[in-house]
């Protein structure tokens, strides 16, 4: 594969116009075929990136906790289609704002959450904004929290919360990206009866030997974080500071929808093994058969019109990732049915099965530029095949 060269001049010119340092691993069937580290982890310290360095993963972190919450599924421990009300009681009866005659209304929904509900971001439950109702009501719930209740909330306390708020639409009937996979965290909590970092820890980060991928930062590894910037339009980069706090040590909430920090190394084995049929240096993980179903498109003709984020044109959504199901709709020179998702400070990760491909991209910038980078990237990466 020696096209993936190509990568190298790729990757510095998104550092000269982006984030302060990347690094990017290629993995193909079970061997690392490109590997680099451009830039700095601290553009004050003029520290390089390295295999060493930590990432905030962000919304990566939803890809471990959706297949942590399958292999509770190839347990018998629930079915897809169960209500959500028959693990997290908070959930009976839920209620939904709706505009009739001009005005908001509260009312009923026509069903209850599933479990399904919450893998695929169909569930009515929202992330606090200013685009609906509900998002407002969640973002008002949260700033009202004491800096108590900030400290020492968990999971399960944060379902209670959503489970109070009415839903922005009734359940199935459309995609909405929200706090779904952190209820998903909540639940994994229930049902295995242990803590979402133990139930990661014990079932996927210890058996990958993952020993850099957690919730909460150990004071003696925290010198290896990379920091974090704010990309003016300039081009100018200013260190983020006030993000971190849910890594300090002595935070309680784990976020399944955004928690995780990791590195390079880790998050590649992670992905491999899902490449790989759900297999790992002889460890099963999970199972092949239930990856098919993370990876297969799950998306209704009507929740379909709501998932629209243009960079993700010729995708699906399966149970928790985005999935290749058109790649002449989306220009894309790759496998129908490779699948991932990204973070918001611009980590990726892409899937392949069908060519037991993996690919991990990491960054530490805000905005992103995740729409100019992954679709770069993916197309060089499926060019050397």
């Amino acid at each position: 594969m020696e096209s993936l060269q190509k990568l190298h001049p790729l990757l510095k010119t998104f550092v000269e116009n982006g984030p302060a340092g990347n690094s990017l691993a290629v993995m193909h069937q079970g061997k690392t075929v490109f590997k680099d580290y451009v830039g700095f982890a601290d553009i004050v310290t003029k520290k390089p990136i390295s295999e060493d360095t930590i990432f905030r993963i962000y919304s990566m972190t939803k890809v471990v906790t959706c297949s942590a919450a399958l292999l509770l599924y190839e347990r018998g421990l629930f079915l897809l289609n169960d209500p959500l009300e028959d693990y997290l009681p908070e959930f009976k009866n839920p209620q939904v704002y709706r505009e009739e005659q001009g005005e908001m209304v509260v009312s009923p929904a026509t069903r209850s959450i599933t479990i399904k509900d919450l893998f695929m971001m169909t569930s009515g439950l929202t992330y606090p904004g200013d685009g609906n109702p509900t998002e407002r009501h969640v973002a008002k719930a949260l700033e009202e929290m004491t800096e108590k209740q900030r400290k020492t909330s968990t999971a399960r306390d944060l379902s209670k919360l959503l489970a109070s708020i009415p839903l922005a639409f009734d359940p199935g009937t459309k995609w909405h990206y929200g706090f779904s996979h952190d209820v998903l965290g909540a639940l994994i909590e229930v049902v295995s009866g242990k803590k979402l970092s133990e139930f990661f820890d014990e079932e996927i980060f210890q058996p990958l030997g993952m020993e850099d991928t957690f919730f909460k930062i150990p004071e003696h590894k925290r010198h290896r974080l990379a920091s974090i910037y704010n990309r003016e339009e300039d081009g100018t980069l200013t260190k983020e500071e006030t993000m971190d706090e849910q890594f300090h040590p002595s935070a309680t909430f784990e976020a399944g929808g955004a928690g995780l920090l990791s590195t390079l190394g880790d998050y590649s084995r992670f992905a491999h093994m899902l490449a790989n049929g759900g297999e790992w240096n002889g460890t099963r993980i999970i199972g092949s058969k239930t990856i098919q179903l993370m990876a297969t498109n799950h998306l209704t003709d009507i929740q379909k019109p709501s998932y629209h984020w243009d960079y993700l044109r010729g995708y699906g959504y399966g149970l928790g990732v985005r999935t290749m199901v058109d790649p002449a709709e989306g220009g894309i020179n790759g496998s129908i049915g490779e699948f991932g998702w990204s973070g918001l400070a611009g980590t990726w990760v892409l899937i392949d099965p069908k060519e037991q491909l993996s690919a991990v991209y990491m960054q530490q910038m805000l905005p992103n530029f995740e729409a100019i980078h992954q679709p770069r990237l993916r197309a060089v990466i499926y060019g050397a095949l």
